[in-house]
């Protein structure tokens, strides 16, 4: 008996990369898996899960496009009777330094990344709200599911990735907001960042597959953490953001505040946050930009 059984999961951007091994656990773990993506790749997902006895069917289309996302959700809860899992993985690269990018690889970066996890997840949460509103008052509200896909760049600042960085990051502040939003519907919304070896990856020498010994990028190893978020395991964890790589599980810590100063019921002068530098920068070795990444992964 799998974690998933009965579930109806939606992964988009799941021809490839993590996203396919995304589908592919969800599928051994007893969900039916509507495999997304923009390509015939999907097809091949959906024929490799069926081989293995699982259920699954594809959806070819952009996320980006609003129609496409609400076919997508819509479809899948004609289709299925309903939607219990939606794993927003769907993303693309175009890197460029600030000075070099194009408005075209700007818009597209943050058109499949922070419009496509919205537009996916607007459908889901009307659908959501909708069933609970159903239920009336004192209802027994079904647990819903969304799994969000950041990175390190959203959470670090990766050089040359304004749009991807600044779409990621755009992602977590989303995975915040809707978990607030949608958290009194039975859904619970939470977000990784994977570090793993895919497609966007797997030009750097970082990612290489080891030719003995555990393989820690393999992006299979990333799969089980969105398998346990979209389980009945996971209830109530809510809101938060994980590093996942390899062996490692990472829980990140929302903003807090560092330091603070204070001028004393005034209105601050600039001498006077000049007097009070060191104080509000108080245990930093440097006030420059931080490294890359705060882990030792």
């Amino acid at each position: 008996m799998g974690a998933l059984d009965g579930k109806v999961a939606i992964v988009t951007g799941a021809g490839q990369g993590v996203g396919r091994c995304h589908a592919e656990l969800l599928a051994e773990e007893g969900a039916t898996v509507v495999v997304n993506d923009v390509t015939d790749a999907a097809d091949d997902v959906v024929a490799a899960i069926t081989a293995s006895g699982g259920k699954a069917s594809a959806f070819k289309g952009s996320v980006a496009n609003w129609a496409d996302a609400e076919e997508l959700v819509n479809g899948t809860i004609a289709k299925y009777g309903d939607l219990d899992i939606l794993v927003n993985n769907a993303g693309i690269l175009r890197d460029a330094m600030v000075f070099s990018m194009t408005e075209e690889q700007w818009d597209i970066v943050i058109d499949v990344h922070l419009k496509g996890h919205f537009a996916c997840s607007h459908f889901a949460a009307m659908h959501w709200r909708n069933a609970a509103k159903a239920a009336g008052e004192g209802g027994v509200l079904k647990r819903r599911k969304i799994v969000n896909t950041s990175s390190e760049s959203g959470l670090f600042g990766g050089t040359a990735q304004s749009n991807y960085g600044s779409a990621k990051g755009g992602i977590i502040t989303m995975t915040v907001i809707h978990a607030r939003e949608l958290g009194k519907y039975g859904v619970d919304v939470n977000c990784i960042a994977p570090r793993a070896r895919t497609p966007m990856t797997e030009g750097s020498p970082m990612f290489a597959k080891p030719e003995s010994g555990f393989d820690r990028y393999d992006p299979a190893h990333i799969s089980p953490m969105v398998g346990w978020l979209s389980a009945p395991a996971s209830d109530g964890v809510n809101g938060q953001v994980f590093i996942v790589t390899g062996e490692e599980i990472h829980r990140i810590q929302q903003h807090i505040v560092a330091t603070s100063i204070r001028a004393g019921q005034q209105r601050w002068t600039l001498d006077g946050i000049t007097a009070n530098k060191d104080q509000l920068f108080a245990g930093m070795t440097s006030t420059d930009v931080a490294p890359f990444g705060s882990l030792a992964m």
